[in-house]
């Protein structure tokens, strides 16, 4: 029987620098991080998210080069980078772009983890640091959406920043901070500016925090088993390093298509009309990442005391905040919806109820559209607070395998 070949020795410049900085070890103990071998494309995303956001702040990183930060001027720069910048044209469609990206992989993320149960215990604090990341890549969107300062950036930064005046007592200062003075104006962009700048790097760090609580506690996997013994794992390099490069080589793919052949397709027509504070736009809307939550808003009514502005603004910001409580909602000990039937369904309706909101919030809230966003958010919230902890308590779960590799065996055994 042949035997494995002993590990090749470090050179002494690799020993030298690992005594100082241990780096390599580092490296090692990454490439041969132990991963439940049954992990699916849809742990990709992850490490999706991750590579865009490294995209977008080297591209940020150099759009800022590029662009003034001012009322009188910011428009006008962009169409500079687009016309006169060697290659500002590419640079801001992948910059551009590759927020949707973002939120596409993150939602997918988000996605994943309720359906398998990715929020359960031991992995809540992975859970939460998730949601803190979502929130944080939202107000960094938001920042980055009012920069072009064309007609919709400077509306949408008008219409929610004005929302915080609906909050009692401090309100009205929140706003007068966020503007910088008492209208959207250039103080309003150059702070916007100076903290779209600033928050991928915070979200950078949270990553970092992130990933040490996955390492800590371990994936879950599509099973929501825990691991029962080193046959259920394999080295995270190379079998999911080359899965990975496969996901990461489609999903370029398909951010390139739009970037070299509808880059303007997820924007705004409005938004390439400079801004101007006389003229209101016909439908003001939000990038498409926060149409579910900007339908939210707009479908809240008066609520007893609670005007419907404040009464929005309380059901947009809890529809996340949610996401926080949610380990202690669903007490089913049960993680991967694979073996809870009712779950499963309950999902898949909430899914698409999260679709509909989305176009709830692109329409028009009048008619027939503010009816269905109502009934929508109604639902949203009842997943969360009604239908999950129901399910938790009485649904009765299938058997779950003994261990990871159970069902691999027997999937082998019936081939053959």
């Amino acid at each position: 029987m042949a035997t494995a070949m002993p590990p090749a020795p470090q050179p002494r410049w690799m020993r030298w620098v690992d005594q100082r900085l241990p780096i390599f070890s580092l490296m090692k103990d990454l490439n041969e991080y132990p991963e439940p071998k049954n992990l699916n494309y849809w742990w990709n995303f992850g490490s999706l998210a991750g590579f865009t956001l490294v995209v977008m702040i080297v591209t940020g990183i150099v759009l800022a080069m590029h662009y003034t930060p001012h009322s009188d001027m910011a428009f006008d720069s962009v169409e500079r980078i687009m016309r006169d910048v060697n290659h500002g044209w590419l640079l801001r469609y992948v910059h551009a772009n590759g927020g949707a990206m973002f939120f596409v992989a993150v939602y997918i993320h988000i996605f994943r983890g309720l359906y398998y149960g990715s929020y359960k215990s031991p992995r809540e604090i992975i859970w939460w640091l998730g949601v803190i990341i979502f929130l944080l890549m939202m107000a960094t969107a938001f920042m980055g959406y009012v920069l072009p300062w064309g007609q919709m950036s400077y509306w949408a930064a008008k219409v929610i920043t004005n929302l915080f005046s609906a909050i009692p007592l401090i309100g009205p200062d929140i706003t007068t901070w966020l503007w910088g003075g008492f209208a959207v104006d250039n103080p309003t962009l150059n702070r916007f500016f100076s903290l779209h700048y600033l928050l991928p790097f915070v979200i950078v760090g949270v990553v970092f925090v992130h990933i040490w609580a996955l390492r800590t506690v371990g994936s879950g996997n599509p099973l929501g088993i825990d691991v029962k013994s080193p046959k259920d794992q394999i080295p995270f390099h190379p079998y999911f390093t080359v899965k990975d490069l496969f996901g990461l080589g489609v999903f370029m793919l398909v951010w390139a298509a739009f970037v070299f052949f509808a880059p303007n397709f997820m924007g705004h027509p409005d938004n390439y009309i400079p801004a101007d504070a006389l003229v209101t736009p016909a439908h003001i809307v939000p990038e498409w990442y926060f149409l579910p939550f900007y339908a939210i808003l707009r479908a809240t009514p008066d609520i007893l005391f609670i005007n419907a502005k404040l009464a929005g603004v309380i059901a947009m910001f809890g529809s996340i905040l949610l996401l926080f409580v949610l380990p202690y909602l669903d007490r089913s000990k049960v993680r991967s919806a694979n073996y809870r039937p009712a779950y499963r369904v309950a999902f898949w309706i909430f899914a698409a109820d999260c679709v509909l909101l989305g176009f709830c919030g692109a329409a028009a809230p009048e008619g027939t559209w503010l009816v269905v966003g109502r009934i929508a958010t109604a639902y949203y919230f009842a997943h969360f607070l009604i239908i999950v902890p129901i399910i938790s308590r009485l649904e009765t779960p299938k058997p779950l395998p003994f261990s990871i590799s159970e069902p691999v065996v027997k999937g082998a055994a019936a081939r053959a």
